[in-house]
């Protein structure tokens, strides 16, 4: 299976170069599956019900969220009526949505696809991610219902990711890090044939501080005070992401490279 991941979708430029660019890549590519996390999505703070229509329509076969899943209040009553909406797997036990899902991957194969919330800087003290993916896994053994596993590590310590990565190796086909807007450069496939990397980068304007306009965060830096909002810069975006090649048989990763498209950052594309 032919898998692309794409990491934190911010504000409308990041949209636009997704709408512009997500089907010509799926075409040339011959992509099976794409996943994008959309949770900043909408202003930089949260998905709306109309912005993940139009990630959809572009051509996202599943959006994951974040820590800012429910930022825009709609998400609460749309993630029950959009089942390719994944929201983390140990978010607060009465959110609305599903935090793992099997989907389709074409010629009769699934994919199964989860989140979890990193507890390492985090804001909130989230449920613990190992043993909610540890539940998933042992529900879906990778070769049996799901020919293919997707785990989104949504959390800021890249040691945090390291480790999820190394717990998933063997009994998942991607385990990939989302949040902190910054592609990492340690793709690769672990030893029991897991493809990881720490964190897929952002598809968003690089000309900014994590995808924002640079003058309030600076300010913030500076002088420890804030004066306004922050807002997403709206230059040309680079798409950040990882593509994955899986064995059908074992749904081991056979080839993992990382993308970068368009924008700022040196161009990165599938060997």
């Amino acid at each position: 299976m032919r898998i692309l991941f794409l990491g934190d979708v911010v504000g409308r430029s990041g949209r636009k170069a997704i709408t512009e660019r997500l089907k010509g890549l799926r075409e040339k590519w011959r992509l099976d599956f794409v996943v994008v996390n959309g949770e900043n999505a909408t202003s930089g703070a949260g998905l709306s019900a109309a912005h993940a229509r139009v990630l959809l329509e572009a051509g996202a076969d599943c959006i994951t969220l974040g820590d800012h899943a429910f930022d825009q209040r709609d998400m609460l009553t749309y993630i029950e009526q959009e089942p390719r909406i994944i929201r983390p797997l140990n978010f607060a036990k009465g959110a609305p949505g599903k935090g793992a899902r099997l989907f389709d991957g074409g010629r009769g194969r699934k994919i199964l696809v989860t989140q979890v919330l990193g507890q390492v800087f985090m804001k909130r003290a989230f449920d613990d991610p190992f043993s909610a993916i540890e539940t998933e896994l042992k529900r879906h053994p990778l070769g049996g219902l799901a020919q293919a596993i997707l785990v989104d590590v949504h959390c800021e310590a890249t040691s945090e990711k390291m480790g999820m990565g190394h717990w998933c190796d063997g009994r998942a086909s991607v385990v990939v890090g989302t949040h902190t807007h910054v592609p990492t450069g340690d793709a690769q496939i672990l030893p029991k044939g897991t493809a990881f990397q720490s964190d897929a980068g952002m598809c968003g304007d690089y000309n900014s501080v994590i995808g924002m306009e640079k003058a309030e965060p600076m300010r913030r830096f500076i002088t420890g005070m804030g004066k306004g909002r922050f807002t997403p810069a709206t230059e040309e975006a680079t798409l950040s992401g990882l593509f994955v090649e899986t064995d059908d048989r074992t749904g081991l990763a056979k080839t993992v490279s990382m993308v970068r498209e368009g924008g700022r950052l040196e161009p990165s594309s599938p060997k």
